[in-house]
């Protein structure tokens, strides 16, 4: 990771960390370096955040100065971004969302040509301009300066696309769709009433502030509620910007990535459609995960938390569906990062090709009990680092033996320490992971919100 941008984007608290200065070099830098042997096209979507519009202008003011013209999808998914991008051949995208955290962060993760998320080195070089470390860069004249183009239709042809997956109409199943008040309210109802679903949506109204509050997928218990007062057959929730979803079963129960990744890759091989006969996954999926794939005779590969990796793992491998517990699934078929929209949609197919509930399709998968608690800390290496934190971890593992693990890592996106215990009981875990949040916190690394 870098100074400014970590595992996904530069991103930060609006005018704070992130401020409009840091988005206007963002788009001086970008328009120059994709201006330099012809007039650059670059196509920028903005999630539901009252800082998004400003974010927008400032990165628009800064891309047009260097030459480049700019296409505006307007409120609009980070999936639909990376289509645009690479089935219209832009030279990158950007989008403006900081996922699943609260209205006042926000976020500038840049696209590249190919539909995926930017290589570092062009990071570092952005890094190096904003901080005065590298030339100046000249200001574009005359017939040069870029000009800015609204490109709704983009976001349209994304939506018809989305359309044309499923192999079949999703006719009299009751769905319900939480879009957490963010991008996929102009989208995911769309997408369901055309394929022939009775929807039901929540939290699509938004207002600026209310993106991701008590809602969407980090909130699932709403959704949850929601799907059982209302008899529906199935629901799903999204984040922010759509690159995740969720999954609620008919009797409200949370059907995370790891059970995502298990139904749609167990199907996958059922069609033979499963390239290598692997799925790749984080170190975070569950153990209860790797047991079911075993015994369905499904390989697996585990990679660092991100969205990111996994892609990565996928290109070198030759392996076609990947994700994380959070609820990134990445269908490489379809697209080149996680969509939210697209995963509901491929949930919807398996469970109509095969007239089975979400339920009986989860059913083998006994999932282990897991507590996750994210520390707020002065500084992530410093935290890790430290002999006492170290020690209380390697206790941990030594007392779960192979009936469980614990896993500490930093957040690619905030100043959090993550501690994770898999184990066979809930006290288990929490009894694992108090430990070593307690010795975090003795040692004077937390920070109270």
């Amino acid at each position: 990771m870098g100074k400014y941008f970590g595992t996904d984007g530069f991103r930060g608290e609006a005018n704070v960390d992130l401020t409009v200065e840091h988005a206007y070099q963002v788009g001086r830098y970008l328009g120059w370096y994709y201006s330099r042997n012809h007039q650059a096209r670059i196509v920028i979507g903005k999630d539901t955040r009252r800082s998004s519009y400003m974010f927008e202008y400032a990165l628009v003011a800064g891309l047009t100065a260097s030459g480049a013209d700019v296409y505006l999808l307007h409120v609009t998914t980070t999936p639909s971004v990376s289509y645009v991008v690479r089935s219209e051949e832009f030279d990158c995208g950007i989008m403006i969302s900081a996922s699943h955290n609260p209205y006042y962060d926000n976020g500038i993760k840049v696209i590249n040509g190919k539909g995926h998320k930017l290589e570092a080195t062009i990071e570092n070089l952005i890094e190096k301009y904003i901080d005065g470390l590298s030339d100046p860069i000249p200001y574009a004249t005359k017939d040069k300066i870029g000009r800015t183009i609204d490109y709704s239709m983009g976001r349209n042809r994304y939506i018809g696309y989305l359309m044309s997956i499923p192999t079949r109409a999703f006719k009299d199943f009751k769905v319900g769709l939480d879009c957490a008040n963010g991008a996929s309210s102009a989208i995911a109802k769309s997408v369901f009433d055309a394929l022939g679903a009775k929807t039901y949506v929540i939290n699509n109204e938004p207002d600026g502030i209310n993106i991701n509050t008590n809602c969407g997928s980090t909130h699932i218990e709403v959704l949850q509620e929601y799907v059982v007062a209302n008899g529906l057959d199935v629901g799903f929730a999204y984040d922010g910007d759509a690159d995740r979803c969720i999954a609620v079963d008919e009797f409200g129960r949370i059907v995370d990535g790891d059970l995502i990744l298990y139904v749609c890759g167990l199907e996958m091989k059922r069609r033979k459609e499963l390239l290598n006969d692997t799925i790749v996954t984080t170190i975070m999926s569950n153990m209860g995960l790797y047991k079911a794939l075993d015994k369905a005779g499904i390989s697996y590969e585990k990679t660092a938390v991100g969205d990111k990796y996994v892609y990565e793992n996928m290109v070198q491998n030759g392996h076609c569906i990947g994700g994380e517990q959070s609820g990134h699934i990445i269908f490489s078929k379809h697209a080149t990062t996680g969509d939210g929209i697209l995963t509901s949609l491929k949930i919807m197919e398996t469970m109509v090709e095969n007239k089975r509930t979400l339920a009986q399709l989860t059913e083998p998968v006994e999932i282990y009990p897991q507590l996750l608690i994210n520390v707020r800390v002065k500084d992530k290496k410093t935290t890790r680092e430290d002999p006492d934190v170290i020690a209380a971890v390697k206790k941990a593992e030594e007392i779960l033996g192979d009936e469980g693990r614990i896993l500490v890592r930093e957040s690619g996106t905030e100043p959090v320490i993550r501690v994770m215990v898999e184990a066979k009981t809930d006290d288990l875990c929490h009894e694992h992971v108090l430990n070593v949040v307690n010795v975090i916190k003795a040692k004077g690394h937390a920070v109270e919100k």
